[in-house]
């Protein structure tokens, strides 16, 4: 029998198919007629979009680059960009308090938390915008004692001051549940490492536990910078004349403007919200490399490889 399996073998390198024998890719007539579909409602949106005269496309040119749109574009990038710092920057110490040992820190943490995230947003503007008629002044010194130093409360808090303390204060709340989620996710035996080093607390913490939580942290963590970005639009109520402000105000002198003018609005933040989205994408392909074997590819890198699938198709090759 040993001889016969022998003299069955096939003799020499195998065969390839032949352009005949070609494997063909399999057929999905609903893919392509799905995405003609929807080529096809794009297509009439965009036309509606660009042909309806209520949209007034050359006012919208006219006040798009506008200095005075400019200047509250500038103002709502910085109340942005300190909100998100200072956020962060709360966010860290407030899980670091939920997820002390120590049941005063963890209770102050979970109660300001709890507190900050039940309040709307809008409410707590308001609240610091009139915070000056319940503590018409601030004082440093002994607790319950006399005091050293004494401030107006009126002259420090400003419009930027009241809108950037009231989005940071809300943005920590967030920011601490993001942070928290992202450290617990890190394997246990990662700590248990860490301390077998003999590394100090700080050291565990800087250099090994917190490097891999970031990268469960940044995408939750963008998702919320995209949000303070839009959030910064309520800062209107606080007299502060961002982005927003600067459209309203605009609309109320000139009411024959006001649908291009929100469009103006709605293109700028939809260029910085996606300038953050960017952002994001690298972040979590930085810090994909320690967890992925190859890094998800770029947009380009995709539509590379989108056009190498359609002129193989077009060409016939063979899939191999």
């Amino acid at each position: 029998m040993s001889e016969s399996i022998v003299r069955a073998a096939p003799a020499g390198p195998p065969e390839f198919p032949g352009p005949a024998e070609r494997v063909l890719p399999l057929r999905r007539p609903t893919r392509w007629i799905g995405g003609a579909v929807v080529l096809v409602l794009v297509a009439q949106a965009g036309h509606g979009l660009l042909t309806n005269p209520f949209y007034q496309w050359d006012r919208f040119a006219y006040w798009f680059l506008r200095p005075v749109v400019l200047e509250g574009m500038w103002i709502t990038l910085q109340v942005a960009a300190y909100s998100a710092l200072l956020g962060l920057a709360g966010g860290v110490l407030l899980a670091l308090g939920r997820l002390s040992g120590n049941p005063v820190l963890r209770s102050v943490s979970w109660t300001y938390v709890w507190l900050l995230r039940s309040v709307p947003l809008i409410v707590v503007l308001l609240f610091l915008y009139n915070l000056s008629a319940l503590y018409p002044t601030l004082s440093i010194g002994v607790p319950f004692g006399p005091a050293f130093f004494t401030f107006n409360e009126s002259r420090l808090a400003t419009d930027m001051v009241v809108a950037v303390v009231g989005l940071s204060a809300v943005e920590a709340a967030y920011a601490a549940e993001v942070v928290r989620a992202g450290l617990l996710s890190v394997d246990q035996g990662q700590h248990e490492a860490a301390a077998a080093l003999g590394l100090p607390k700080r050291y565990q913490f800087t250099r090994i536990v917190f490097p891999q939580a970031l990268r469960a942290i940044v995408p939750s963590y963008v998702n919320l910078l995209i949000g303070l970005v839009k959030a910064t639009s309520l800062v209107f109520y606080v007299s502060l004349l961002d982005l927003f402000g600067t459209i309203q105000g605009l609309g109320s002198t000139y009411p024959g403007d006001v649908v291009p003018l929100l469009v103006v609005a709605t293109v700028w933040y939809v260029i910085l919200t996606s300038i953050l989205s960017a952002v994001q994408f690298h972040v979590e392909r930085y810090f994909a490399r320690g967890a992925l074997r190859t890094p998800p590819p770029t947009p380009l890198q995709r539509a590379g490889a989108g056009l190498g699938e359609l002129r193989r198709r077009h060409r016939k090759e063979p899939v191999r």
